[in-house]
């Protein structure tokens, strides 16, 4: 018993919970409080979510005591994650959830931002729904406020609905001097020492774009509306050019083929 102690304020010394938790691949996840899991309010709506509630509940709360087999029993397991992951969604964005995130976050437990010009900063969990099995879990970076894939594979397929479109920032909201300073370092593209014209750039992006739409329209048989829209039109003359050129070569071949005959 002494090997098992739960990270919660109460005596409650919880199995399956630390076994969860010290799992590989389960780094993410915090300790659910005891008397939050059995508190029926926050358990509010899962009933319908999860396979064998119950069963789960029981065993997440260590109170399981069916007698199944094998089969059913990693049927019931496998809910119990499930469920877990759901309750942890609610239980990160609590105050009690908030402090033990807080403190894997402090220890950069989710990992480093790979960005070069963030200097390492840790990183946060975060989903991009809260419908469960639509999208996995990524990293957030205050830093440069981008999103990022986590490095492992096993945490690689943890759904994101585990901790939430919201937690990452509600953590930020609650603890304020968290809130790293924007990075206004930017790489400078160069050659041979020398700046990249960022104007040439953007210019070459906007007519890519431009001759783009005015493809897009013409397919559609759209009037562009572009000023300088004649400009495309000379491909369809050239092109109409070198037909009536092709003709012409074709009617001297043909006058030619009967000159030679008249002289025969």
């Amino acid at each position: 018993m002494d090997d098992f102690v739960s990270e919660s304020d109460s005596d409650y010394t919880s199995y399956w919970r630390d076994w969860f938790i010290s799992s590989r691949g389960n780094e993410y996840f915090c300790e659910i409080d005891e008397d939050y899991l059995t508190d029926r309010f926050n358990l509010t709506g899962l009933n319908t979510e999860v396979q064998y509630y119950q069963y789960a509940l029981d065993l997440v709360t260590d109170v399981f005591d069916l007698d199944c087999d094998d089969d059913m029993r990693e049927t019931i397991e496998k809910s119990a994650r499930h469920l877990y992951g759901l309750v942890h969604a609610r239980y990160v964005v609590t105050t009690r959830g908030l402090a033990k995130m807080l403190e894997k976050y402090k220890k950069a437990d989710f990992g480093k931002c790979p960005r070069v010009n963030c200097h390492s900063h840790p990183l946060l969990p975060m989903g991009l729904s809260d419908i469960p099995n639509m999208k996995p879990v990524k990293l957030y970076c205050a830093r440069c406020e981008d999103i990022y894939n986590p490095k492992s594979s096993r945490h690689a397929t943890i759904d994101g609905a585990y901790f939430g479109t919201s937690f990452h920032n509600i953590i930020f909201q609650v603890y304020p001097a968290l809130i790293p300073n924007k990075s206004a370092e930017r790489y400078i593209p160069r050659v041979y020492g020398f700046k990249v014209h960022a104007g040439a750039a953007l210019i070459r992006w906007q007519n890519a774009k431009r001759d783009e739409m005015r493809r897009r329209l013409r397919k559609l048989e759209i009037e562009s509306g572009f000023k300088d829209g004649e400009d495309e039109e000379p491909e369809d003359e050239e092109e109409d050019e070198e037909e009536l050129d092709f003709e012409g070569d074709e009617r001297g071949v043909v006058q030619g083929q009967e000159g030679m005959h008249v002289a025969v």
